[in-house]
């Protein structure tokens, strides 16, 4: 996110009908739903998470315990749990 002057981008009657909401403050635009993109799906976050909890849910299954999970995965028990029982 980047600030932007609003004297260089908008027109003089749109800027005026936002003064009459909003003066001197920062205001933030969002973009449009259908341009929005799940966090870390761009940086590729997402999807090493996702693999991640597989691989715990696997090992869970398999029999080790959540003591140790939380060890190997430096996690809480707490969130290990919400993790391996999540359907």
């Amino acid at each position: 996110m980047r600030y932007v002057n609003a004297n260089d981008i908008l027109p003089k009657h749109l800027l005026e009908e936002l003064q009459t909401y909003v003066q001197g403050d920062l205001i933030y635009i969002p973009k449009p739903e259908e341009q929005r993109v799940r966090w870390g799906v761009a940086s590729g976050e997402r999807k090493r998470l996702d693999e991640r909890n597989k691989t715990m849910k696997k090992l869970y299954k398999n029999g080790t315990s959540l003591e140790k999970l939380s060890i190997d995965f430096c996690l809480s028990i707490e969130t290990i749990k919400k993790i391996v029982y999540k359907k």
